[in-house]
């Protein structure tokens, strides 16, 4: 049996692992236990509560999961300790083995994770809680209106995918389709403008599916968009990860035409090989995605366009990792986020046939990073000399501050009588290995 800490209030410390998506899960049950009257502590204090919510994505994800519930149970052998998120969701038996573990909250059941602490804190009975297959199928709704944070503020609107790429586990961790009605993200954006965020990020599992799987709505990504834009205040609004054949013309025009929109897409490549793709599930090929970008660019020519890319999938050749290499150089992304493949059991590519060695594949990603770093240079140092709006965030220690633009240049710049939340205008003067540097105008 755990005992608990003698403190007026209760303790509760948070660790994340994983995507946006989970960080704001994370919040919003932040909030739920702040308005309980817990406290929220750092991670790497004694607190009552230690919650980690997990990422399955690779078994790197699932190694730092493990080792954050260890250590949880180091800092606090008597503190009550919370698994929750996609490895909790896909990994419960498993999790239930590990000693330190208290109880396990499933993805759609977090709305119970209050009432599950206080309910172990009353009778110290261990217990999972799973969504049922019905469940699965309802958007879990959230209280919303005390999350916090800085200046820019990820909206969460979609949950589940039914994709089922080759590699990936997210769509058995997150279950199927479902999305958040307009009305709810409305009200979530006006809360947020309320208490000064400038910027909101969409974001969801499966981005541009939303629409599907909302009660008694018919809409889609630029009809929720244009929803935003006409009965909010919010600054800016940008999108999260979304596939490129759901960029459709509709959304570009909204893109180049409303100066709230940001001037940034997030298209996952995965490769640039068909041979790899059409082993992969992808939904489209080289030429398609090639396709898209050029209409993107046509209509919009500063746009900030990043992806994520995979290196050493099964059977994935040198010819067809060349052919991703230079088709990546031929793109010109603004940014690359490299993974190296990680099999996950229970998926069709952990049974095929040629893995990949771990050397080859760790080759494979510093290459493909060198082609990403020149490329993220080239597209930054187009823009030295030129005066962009940036959103101030954060200060550095040396006196300068921190922030992003439209098009996602991640900035340092200095100047006077400027605060967090402010947006100001930035000459950019010098491109450094790691941002720009700018002077305020």
């Amino acid at each position: 049996m755990k005992l608990l800490l003698n403190n007026q209030s209760p303790t509760i410390a948070f660790h994340t692992l994983g995507c946006k998506v989970n960080q704001h899960d994370s919040a919003i049950m932040a909030a739920l236990f702040q308005e309980a009257g817990y406290e929220i502590v750092d991670f790497h204090e004694k607190a009552d509560v230690y919650l980690i919510n997990t990422c399955t994505v690779t078994h790197l994800s699932d190694r730092k999961s493990r080792q954050m519930i260890r250590r949880a149970g180091h800092e606090n052998p008597d503190a009550t300790v919370v698994v929750c998120g996609c490895y909790a969701q896909t990994a419960a038996g498993e999790l239930a083995g590990l000693e330190e573990v208290d109880l396990i909250i499933g993805t759609n059941e977090r709305h119970r994770v209050v009432e599950a602490v206080e309910e172990f804190r009353q009778n110290h009975v261990r217990k999972t809680y799973l969504p049922s297959d019905d469940e699965l199928f309802y958007y879990e709704d959230l209280p919303h209106e005390r999350v916090s944070g800085m200046t820019r503020a990820y909206v969460k609107v979609q949950e589940g995918c039914d994709q089922f790429c080759a590699y990936c586990i997210i769509p058995y961790a997150r279950g199927p389709l479902r999305s958040r009605s307009e009305a709810d993200t409305v009200a979530e954006i006006n809360a947020l403008v309320a208490k000064g965020y400038k910027e909101v990020i969409l974001t969801g599992i499966h981005l541009g599916a939303y629409g599907r799987g909302v009660k008694d709505e018919t809409t889609d990504l630029t009809g929720l968009c244009k929803c935003i834009l006409e009965e909010t205040e919010i600054e800016r609004l940008r999108l999260g990860s979304l596939e490129g054949i759901e960029v459709t013309e509709e959304l570009i025009d909204m893109i180049a035409e409303n100066p709230r929109m940001a001037k940034h897409l997030h298209l996952p490549l995965q490769s640039g090989c068909d041979r790899t793709l059409a082993a992969m599930r992808r939904p489209y090929d080289t030429e398609e995605f090639r396709n898209t970008m050029r209409a993107i660019r046509k209509r919009v020519p500063n746009i900030a366009i990043t992806t994520d890319l995979m290196v050493g999938f099964p059977d994935e050749t040198e010819e067809d990792f060349k052919e991703s290499l230079v088709f990546c150089n031929d793109i010109a992304f603004a940014n690359m986020h490299i993974f190296k493949y990680s099999m996950r059991g229970g998926t069709p590519a952990a049974a095929m046939e040629n893995q990949v060695d771990p050397q080859v594949k760790e080759h494979r990603a510093k290459q493909m990073a060198e082609v990403a770093q020149k490329n993220k240079q080239e597209y930054e140092a187009r823009f030295i000399g030129q005066t962009v709006r940036i959103l101030v965030e954060e200060p550095t220690a040396d006196g300068a501050w921190t922030g992003h633009s439209s098009n996602y240049l991640y900035v340092t710049f200095t100047g006077e009588g400027i605060q967090s939340g402010d947006f100001v205008d930035v000459k950019l003067t010098e491109l450094t290995k790691n941002r720009l540097q700018g002077v305020l105008v």
